[in-house]
């Protein structure tokens, strides 16, 4: 059998089992299935097959786990569930550009990539051996470079850039650090014990993007969109905190808990007219001043 073949079989199981649990008759079933339409003979016995999991979660870093109970195989999400999700998604992408040599004419990427990415492989060595890590990062707003030394707990995604969660060993403080702006990553001998008082997903929780709270609790936010509008924000929810209020022919409300950060006003700023914030008050003030301004500013250059 090539290893074409067997990578090929490696893509049907996992495929398989995305869609839904099945039992090993089942997958047998589906791969004999697919020998017939793709000319390849993807049937294994179930020795075959169990070592072939083993080459999946060596490979793929894919989970696939045997439900006694039930006698069928599933992809286990319960460590870390966002992280295979992901690792889902890029493996859909991985096969669907191996489909061709030839993908200029079918894929269009996006050309705004991402920098930092290079230091990510360090960066998660360092967080999970504890060890204390210093670079140098260039604050937007000043002119030089400054050297920093923090201790790093978790790597953050927000809007396709990447951050590093760490304390500031001067200061002491919980900060962000993009990974665009970070530069002569030194991961040192120096350990260090965390806090055990941090959880990031607890510390983002109620937050959007990548700056930490600025108040003591998070505030129950309530926005208005166009009906048109919400059809996106249902299927790409807008925190997930949030809970829909009313669903009409005219309009989607929903309700969030949220921080209210800078991150946060930004996003309804760029939804413009499609969106109207009913509460805080605070946050409608704040939202009508920029609009107002801004409404100003573009009167003034007629």
């Amino acid at each position: 059998m090539s290893r074409r073949e067997t990578l090929s079989r490696y893509v049907l199981i996992i495929k398989r089992l995305k869609r839904h649990p099945a039992t090993f008759e089942e997958i047998e079933d589906h791969l004999s299935l697919e020998s017939e339409l793709q000319d390849y003979h993807f049937t294994v016995s179930k020795r075959t097959f169990q070592r072939d999991l083993n080459d999946i979660r060596a490979l793929y870093n894919i989970d696939i786990r045997y439900d006694f109970s039930r006698k069928v195989y599933y992809i286990d999400y319960e460590d870390l569930p966002e992280v295979k999700e992901r690792i889902l998604e890029a493996f859909d992408v991985f096969n669907a550009l191996n489909l061709t040599d030839r993908l200029s004419q079918h894929i269009h990427f996006e050309k705004r990539r991402p920098q930092g990415t290079e230091n990510l492989y360090g960066l998660l060595h360092a967080i999970k051996q504890q060890h204390v890590i210093r670079f140098s990062y260039w604050k937007y707003g000043d002119e030089e470079p400054t050297v920093r030394e923090v201790e790093p707990y978790a790597l953050k995604e927000f809007k396709n850039r990447w951050y590093v969660v760490a304390t500031d060993r001067n200061g002491n403080n919980i900060k962000t650090f993009a990974l665009d702006r970070l530069s002569d990553l030194e991961i040192t001998k120096l350990h260090f014990t965390p806090k055990t008082d941090f959880d990031v997903n607890e510390h983002y929780r109620n937050c959007f993007g990548i700056i930490s709270p600025n108040a003591d609790k998070p505030e129950e936010v309530v926005l208005e969109f166009t009906h048109f509008q919400g059809k996106y924000i249902k299927s790409l929810p807008f925190h997930e905190t949030q809970q829909i209020l009313e669903d009409t022919k005219e309009c989607l409300k929903i309700k969030l808990r949220i921080y209210l950060t800078h991150d946060f006003l930004m996003e309804i700023l760029s939804y413009g007219a499609n969106v109207k914030v009913l509460q805080p008050q605070k946050l409608i003030d704040e939202v009508a001043s920029i609009h107002k301004e801004s409404y100003q500013k573009h009167i003034s250059v007629r």
